[in-house]
């Protein structure tokens, strides 16, 4: 409805595109924002975890000398990629037990929802590639949108970010500088998990936990170690069968 500011909603590298966008409407004036949800996005990349150790300006031009000739990077290089960073869980766990042991996992709904991979577009994902993972020109002011450039200091629509402990593509340590890079209201929530179950499992797991921390605006900056010592995480079905983790997202939306 005209008039009515939008709630936003991003995952993963849509939602670093959202936090481009919702810079460069900060940045222009543009008040069209209610909230923003971050599940598993980065916002700055000086530490990206263990896809750094595929991305140099080498490595970069190889992808990008392949797109260039399809127009996309193929699903299988973008899956091989995320396999090779976790290996451990996805390549030779499911080696030793589907080949040596003979012992083949059923398909679940998490899997089949994995195998569903996305071709890359040429010159969105090499832009991603060198200006955000190794140049970090959003963090510092440098990416530009529309030829100026923008800045996470311009996101002031109150922010609500998910991560997730064992996440090896967007690690949550890297997730939770939003909380001194963005002048706005920040809502930090870490869960257990990785990258996808921390994000996409259904509430009433019995070993699911999170954190909560509530930055406003003016408040001052907690270091992500002194945070997780300072509090124990909660469990999952602390208030019954069906305890949702993301009481807190619903509590967020409906106070603002």
């Amino acid at each position: 409805m005209p008039g009515q500011k939008v709630y936003m909603l991003g995952y993963c590298i849509g939602a670093t595109l959202l936090s481009i966008s919702a810079a460069a409407l900060g940045r222009d004036g543009r008040d069209w924002i209610k909230t923003i949800t971050l599940f598993a996005a980065q916002t700055d990349f000086s530490e990206a975890g263990e896809l750094m150790a595929f991305i140099d300006r080498s490595q970069v031009s190889y992808p990008e000398d392949m797109m260039w000739e399809k127009g996309y990077l193929d699903t299988k290089q973008m899956a091989g990629t995320f396999q090779l960073s976790h290996s451990n869980d996805l390549i030779w766990s499911r080696m030793v037990n589907d080949n040596l042991k003979g012992e083949r996992r059923a398909m679940n709904d998490l899997m089949a929802w994995n195998t569903d991979a996305t071709r890359m577009p040429y010159r969105m994902h090499a832009q991603y590639l060198r200006h955000l993972f190794l140049d970090n020109d959003f963090a510092g002011g440098r990416y530009e949108v529309g030829g100026k450039p923008v800045a996470i200091f311009d996101i002031h629509a109150p922010i609500f970010m998910v991560g997730a402990e064992r996440d090896h593509v967007a690690p949550w340590k890297s997730l939770y500088k939003i909380n001194f890079l963005a002048k706005a209201d920040v809502t930090f929530l870490l869960t257990s998990g990785g990258h996808n179950a921390g994000i996409i499992s259904e509430p009433g797991q019995p070993n699911r936990h999170y954190r909560v921390h509530i930055k406003h605006e003016k408040a001052p900056y907690v270091a992500p170690d002194d945070w997780v010592e300072a509090n124990p995480p909660s469990m999952g079905k602390a208030r019954g069968k069906y305890k949702p983790i993301m009481d807190a997202l619903g509590s967020y939306v409906l106070q603002k």
